[in-house]
């Protein structure tokens, strides 16, 4: 009895959605198996998946630091840095992300390789190094620079709460002992904010994966670009856009449910703790 009770309140806590997800992952494999048209339609895509993975991973990571700099700079003691980091913050989060796409790609990448030519100047006067092109500047690292900018506005916003929501008290106690300011952010502030911002960085790390399939406009060859030149050329738009969207949810539920289950043992550490 004990057992099957144990069981029973297992199955009662497992999501019907995820158990409907499962489902959906059976059916796609079973049609991988069964017909040819899917499996050759996922041998055309994988290229893509790996495009996009990368563009993610190296967008996010640019756009975390960046953030993490912007964030900083909200709770500067200048004024000045305060103001240029709200302005840049403000701005960034009020521009649509395709806008942003082609903005940064047709104009915001030729003003920066004319800024790096006439700032290297004499160097590529000198022949010691190459001038740099439009065209030298792919668009893939274009969408790159993109996604970053777009996304530091909204990371630098979930580090600064998480940062705030740190005692005061813990900081000047942490001063009062002779701390100084990065000390005490390095070991004080940092810890107990990472707790809190995780999840939500890890939200937002699911929310650019789902947000690169716009970098096909720029012809970017991630899944969502490949998709589109196959199914344009053997008119198999059904089965085409169903393999794109079955990849992008197995990216996205497998980064969501790992992010559960990250908040889940962050919690569990700090009742533990408590």
């Amino acid at each position: 009895m004990g057992m099957r009770s144990t069981t029973k309140s297992g199955l009662d806590r497992l999501p019907w959605w995820l158990l409907a997800f499962i489902g959906l992952a059976v059916l796609f494999l079973w049609l991988l198996t069964e017909d040819g048209d899917y499996a050759q339609i996922l041998n055309t895509l994988k290229k893509g998946v790996g495009i996009t993975l990368f563009l993610t991973f190296v967008a996010f990571t640019l756009a975390s630091l960046l953030g993490l700099v912007v964030a900083l700079g909200r709770g500067a003691k200048s004024r000045l840095i305060r103001e240029i980091a709200t302005f840049y913050t403000e701005i960034v989060r009020g521009v649509p992300v395709l806008v942003l796409l082609f903005y940064i790609a047709f104009v915001g990448a030729p003003q920066l390789v004319v800024l790096y030519n006439w700032t290297l100047g004499p160097l590529i006067d000198a022949d010691l190094i190459e001038k740099l092109r439009v065209r030298d500047l792919s668009m893939m690292w274009r969408a790159i620079l993109a996604l970053t900018i777009g996304y530091s506005a909204f990371i630098a916003e979930v580090f600064r709460a998480g940062i705030e929501s740190v005692d005061e008290g813990q900081v000047e106690a942490a001063r009062s002992l002779g701390l100084t300011r990065w000390q005490t952010f390095r070991l004080v502030v940092w810890p107990q904010a990472l707790k809190n911002i995780l999840p939500p960085l890890g939200n937002d790390f699911v929310a650019m994966i789902k947000d690169s399939a716009l970098v096909s406009v720029l012809g970017v060859q991630d899944i969502t670009q490949l998709g589109k030149i196959y199914s344009a050329s053997t008119f198999q738009f059904f089965e085409t856009y169903n393999v794109v969207a079955f990849l992008y949810l197995i990216m996205t539920v497998s980064l969501s449910l790992l992010v559960r289950a990250l908040e889940k043992r962050l919690k569990r550490g700090q009742e533990h703790k408590t």
